[in-house]
């Protein structure tokens, strides 16, 4: 019934959805010169040979599909790749990172014309599916086409599963057209299957087999090479509300870091006069990349209001806040920054737990031993870094608060630290660090 209702009223709602549609076109939410694609016609000629159809929602998604993308056009001979999506930044990505014998289209909005005319021109001999997108008009249509059809990386979350399920007659109809649906864990795989796939699996997410973002080797030695020993650190992919918090940051830091840089890189780039705005009216020396600003030596923000370029930005920077972890909305991919050896700081630090109302429950449940290898890793990993940064010390000067024993205090970075000889408790001391035993600088005052 709710399928019948839905395809009725996407059909006799064109008047409806082309309002909406022109409102999208002038907020810049949709491209212009590729309008007719989202209307179903193609923006070019189907190539010969096999296609396969992939479609993903937006940018992280469309990201995590490069790799398989990849192995399709280089070990099935002659097939060529349709990938869709349905946001202009996604489709500005994709034409810079597609292989070649692949290419894009945005996907057609889901009513029954556009959709027909989008499956007669392609003619798809296999359609791929990432994560939560069900389009009930796009898979009926192509399952009537007999189109085999597999839902990759799958992902319902915990409030999408209840949302679901108030309508388990309409989703088992959509889950029922996919051949075979591949979970990001166990738990997607066992939602999938109560809502009524076929056949459910878990297989792992697609996102841990993404490459390290791509730079251009001459602009990352250009930057390297102006900005030289000046101390950076980095905001990515920030919302609304991110980038003031990081200018006061800045604030605060830049009288301890001679000649701080602060890079902004805005989830939407189009973003990037209005946060220069904002920043300029806290007192800060803003420039642009989009509008090819210089870095000067009084430059305080650098705003990199351009798409595809957080690759080079996460090479220059040691540190990265990830961005969408200060607003209500769980945050940024951290894989990116990490493969990518960059430190990663963020907001909404909060117990693993699948109770229900707690954030973590919103995100995919994951079994114990897998929370505890991984703890362990994360452990690891952490003691690595900190081993790293204490040795890093050696040889330099540190001021350190003595505590009552007068043998240890605290240097102003935190570090843990030991004297050779007895100090006066409750002084802070010039010490020289002359080594490391258990996680603990070993100190003399400096003469």
């Amino acid at each position: 019934m709710m399928l019948l209702l839905y395809r009725l009223v996407s059909s006799i709602g064109a008047p409806a959805i082309g309002f909406y549609l022109a409102i999208r076109k002038a907020r810049g939410k949709e491209d212009p010169d590729r309008f007719a694609e989202r209307l179903g016609r193609p923006g070019q000629d189907r190539p010969s040979g096999p296609l396969i159809w992939t479609h993903a929602a937006s940018i992280g998604e469309s990201i995590s599909l490069l790799p398989l993308i990849g192995r399709l056009v280089t070990e099935i001979s002659g097939v060529s790749v349709l990938v869709t999506t349905g946001t202009v930044t996604s489709a500005r990505l994709m034409a810079e990172r597609l292989p070649e014998g692949a290419f894009h289209q945005y996907v057609p909005v889901d009513r029954i014309p556009y959709v027909r005319r989008f499956l007669d021109h392609w003619r798809p001999d296999l359609a791929l599916w990432a994560e939560s997108e069900f389009w009930p008009n796009l898979i009926i249509e192509s399952v009537d086409r007999k189109i085999p059809m597999v839902l990759i990386n799958g992902r319902i979350s915990p409030r999408s599963f209840s949302g679901w399920q108030r309508f388990g007659g309409l989703i088992k109809r959509l889950l029922e057209g996919f051949d075979l649906c591949l979970g990001q864990t166990e738990t997607d795989a066992e939602r999938l299957r109560h809502l009524g796939a076929g056949d459910a699996k878990y297989v792992g997410n697609l996102k841990f087999a993404v490459p390290p973002l791509p730079a251009d080797g001459e602009i990352l030695a250009k930057f390297k090479k102006g900005l030289g020993d000046r101390p950076l650190w980095l905001a990515a992919s920030t919302h609304p509300g991110e980038e003031e918090m990081a200018a006061r940051v800045h604030r605060r830091l830049k009288d301890a870091f001679s000649g701080l840089l602060t890079v902004i890189v805005p989830r939407h780039p189009d973003r990037g006069s209005e946060i220069a705005t904002r920043i300029n009216t806290l007192g800060l020396t803003v420039s642009r990349r989009s509008a090819g600003d210089a870095i000067g030596p009084d430059t305080d923000v650098y705003v990199a209001d351009t798409l595809g370029e957080l690759g080079l930005f996460y090479r220059l920077a040691g540190t990265a806040f990830m961005g969408k972890s200060l607003v209500p909305l769980g945050g940024q991919n951290p894989l990116e920054a990490a493969r990518l050896d960059c430190a990663i700081v963020h907001g909404h630090i909060f117990p693993y737990s699948p109770r229900e109302g707690t954030p973590a429950a919103r995100m995919p449940q994951v079994d114990r031993p897998t929370i505890k290898a991984r703890a362990a890793r994360l452990r690891a990993a952490c003691a690595e870094r900190r081993d790293a940064w204490l040795r890093s010390l050696i040889g330099t000067q540190q001021s350190v608060l003595v505590e009552r024993s007068g043998l240890s205090g605290h240097a102003e970075n935190f570090a843990p630290v030991r004297f050779t000889a007895t100090q006066t408790p409750s002084a802070i001391v010039r010490a020289t660090i002359t080594g490391l035993e258990k996680g603990v600088l070993i100190a003399q005052e400096a003469a």
